[in-house]
């Protein structure tokens, strides 16, 4: 009786703090192979970091182990998976990340690479992160692929019961393995992906994939925030084959429901084969989106179909298509019904579709079925937003039965309905002219006291360029600024500029949040030109010793910007009879208000909440004598003023702030 009381005495000890003693003699018949069930207690368990013996556990062999309720969290660093074992994770179970680590930018709470033959069972377990932590930019580095369970080459694994949570990345990612392996055989079921940083799960390789009964909801955080995202990262084995969802509710994600976002799949690239089938989108900024590659080699065949689905999109577009060519992937939609898309926003149809600025040919494919609409909004159902000039919306096909104010109207695609939804863009031949084709110099010889030779109020974004002239032997200095856009971090923005001959002559950083000169003595005589990176931020160029022009022609990418705004200036050159001006939004929401002037200061068009491409165009009563022409980019009245472009056709593609700053062919 003595003993036992010294023994319950001893197990109050161990339980007072938080660890549990290890059990050397059931490890060894693991060891041994005598027994095939293990409690992952036998190797220990300490309350402050479990993650010695959660990870000797699954090292152990054992065909079976249970991951018991110890009555406080199994505090761990990044875990990595065993082949060949099942994990049965007790209810109750939660295994928490330790705060304060996880710094590297792509560690993960569960890694399961290369493995085969894998269960993780958990009704009622959870997996949980510190998804605010990782996005306070005092305490870790930005980035978004903290993921709480990555698959990378995995087959024959099933996830079932778990609940997901707070990751810093995705609750559940699939990406490719050792030789770019990808995940087969894999089967998620009753899983919750809740309150993740960029998406509940992403798809970038899988094939024979079954998603079912899993609910993928409150992703916000950082782009795209959705509640499941198919986006492969590049042509090659990379695939999206013999997929199937079922049963599975997307919900309150910030960014889409179910996303296929395929730009980087060829034709080169095995078909896509996805079903959807009852499955729900409840209250996401997109209900689903759909996007592949526009030219004939990049843009993957075969097809998505979403069967007895629902969209309910109060806040957001229901079902969005963007760049999908009609040939390739068809995109198909049996007895689905779409509810109460954008109820706030009667500018935005309930069905959009979309094209980029790099799109050359038409885009559709798209079967609706008999799809269900539910609108109360007098708007049209269907909407065509394009970027690109002269390109149309072709081959969209089905019934849309609209329910409005206790009624049912059929309204069936046809060809002619369709082009009066989505009128087509037939755009005048007016070249698009490159700088090589010009030699250039200073429109104005001597310039006045106080130039205005830097766009200071035009933010560039991405990848564009500027020019300016100069003498050989002068001091030349470039002073940009670099800043942030959103929540984005970073860290630096090049500035390179390269010499008449085509020679890198300096190549300058620009700090983040900060301002930067980039300077050097001009080695020729001739026009330089200016290189800008800034990503997804944005960087302007806020003072200039020489005349700097905006350069609207990129390696045909017109001038990309963000907020900002102001007055630029473009030289029509001695005997130009006729020129146009493109600008654009960026889709739905983010669009400008542009202003063209003679230069006699006279208005000569006007177009407000461009979102979708316009084409100002020009023709001039008797051919120019070589002149100024004014454009004025501003706020749009009603809708949100971000993205934008700038590109010019039949004059120089160049852009001055003043019109002593301009520079013309020689």
């Amino acid at each position: 009786m003595r003993r036992l009381v010294l023994a319950l005495v001893v197990l109050a000890l161990v339980a007072s703090t938080g660890s549990c003693q290890i059990e050397q003699d059931m490890i060894d018949r693991v060891t041994a192979g005598e027994i095939t069930e293990a409690r992952a207690s036998w190797w220990g368990f300490d309350e402050q970091d479990s993650t010695q013996a959660l990870q000797a556990a699954i090292n152990s062999g054992a065909e079976r182990l249970i991951v018991e309720n110890m009555g406080s969290p199994w505090i761990v660093m990044p875990i990595e998976l065993a082949s060949n074992q099942e994990i049965i994770f007790e209810e109750g179970v939660e295994i928490l990340a330790k705060r304060g680590e996880f710094k590297g930018t792509s560690v993960a709470l569960f890694a399961a690479r290369n493995v085969e033959n894998v269960t993780l069972r958990g009704y009622g377990a959870t997996f949980r992160m510190w998804r605010d932590d990782y996005d306070n930019p005092d305490l870790y580095e930005k980035a978004e692929w903290r993921h709480t369970l990555t698959l990378r080459g995995a087959r024959d694994m099933n996830i079932y019961g778990l609940t997901l949570t707070e990751s810093g990345g995705d609750g559940i990612y699939l990406g490719g393995g050792a030789g770019g392996a990808t995940n087969y055989n894999i089967h998620i079921r009753d899983v919750i992906c809740d309150r993740n940083y960029r998406q509940g799960i992403s798809v970038i390789t899988a094939e024979n994939l079954r998603i079912e009964d899993t609910v993928l909801s409150n992703t916000a955080g950082t782009s795209p925030q959705a509640g499941i995202d198919f986006e492969p990262n590049r042509k090659g084995g990379e695939r999206l084959k013999n997929i199937v969802m079922r049963n599975c509710l997307a919900e309150n994600n910030a960014g889409g429901g179910y996303l296929f976002v395929l730009d980087n799949l060829y034709a080169e690239n095995e078909p896509v084969s996805i079903r959807i089938e009852n499955c729900r989108s409840v209250n996401d900024r997109i209900g689903a989106r759909v996007s592949t590659g526009n030219t004939p080699e990049h843009s993957v065949s075969g097809y998505i179909e979403f069967v007895d689905t629902e969209f309910i999109s109060p806040t957001g577009t229901g079902i969005m298509i963007g760049d999908k060519p009609p040939e390739g992937l068809r995109t198909t939609f049996e007895n689905c019904v779409l509810h109460s898309p954008a109820a706030g926003h009667e500018e935005i149809a309930p069905i959009t579709f979309t094209a980029n600025r790099h799109v050359v040919r038409d885009v559709g494919g798209v079967d609706f079925g008999e799809l269900v609409l539910r609108d109360e909004i007098e708007r049209e159902p269907l909407g065509w937003v394009s970027m690109a000039l002269g390109v149309n919306l072709t081959d969209v096909t089905g019934t849309l039965l609209l329910e409005r104010a206790g009624e049912r109207t059929p309204l069936e695609i046809t060809p002619e309905r369709l082009a009066a939804w989505a009128p087509r863009s037939d755009v005048p031949h007016i070249p698009l002219l490159r700088l090589a084709d010009f030699e250039f110099v200073p429109v104005v010889d001597d310039p006045p006291a106080e130039p205005h030779y830097a766009p200071a109020s035009f933010n560039l974004r991405r990848t564009n360029s500027a020019a300016f002239y100069a003498e050989a032997g002068d001091e030349v200095v470039l002073t940009a600024h670099f800043d942030q856009v959103g929540i984005r971090g970073g860290t630096t923005a090049a500035v390179t500029v390269v010499s008449p001959s085509g020679e890198e002559v300096v190549v300058g950083t620009i700090p983040f949040q900060e301002q930067g000169d980039v300077s050097f003595t001009a080695p020729a005589t001739g026009l330089y030109e200016v290189r800008a990176e800034s990503g997804g931020n944005r960087l302007s160029f806020i003072d200039s010793t020489h005349p700097l022009n905006l350069c609207t022609d990129t390696d045909g990418v017109p001038l990309r910007m963000v907020y900002g705004g102001g007055e630029l200036y473009l030289w029509v050159p001695e005997g130009t009879e006729e020129f146009g001006v493109v600008a654009t939004g960026e889709g739905t929401q983010e669009a400008i208000k542009v202003a063209l002037y003679n230069p006699q200061g006279e208005l000569v068009q006007e177009e407000d909440n461009v979102a979708a491409a316009v084409f100002m165009r020009v023709r001039l009563d008797a051919p120019s004598p070589g002149e100024a022409w004014r454009i004025e980019i501003s706020r749009p009245s009603d809708l949100t003023f971000e993205d934008h472009s700038l590109s010019v056709r039949g004059v120089p593609p160049l852009l001055a702030p003043s019109p002593e700053a301009l520079l013309r062919p020689r």
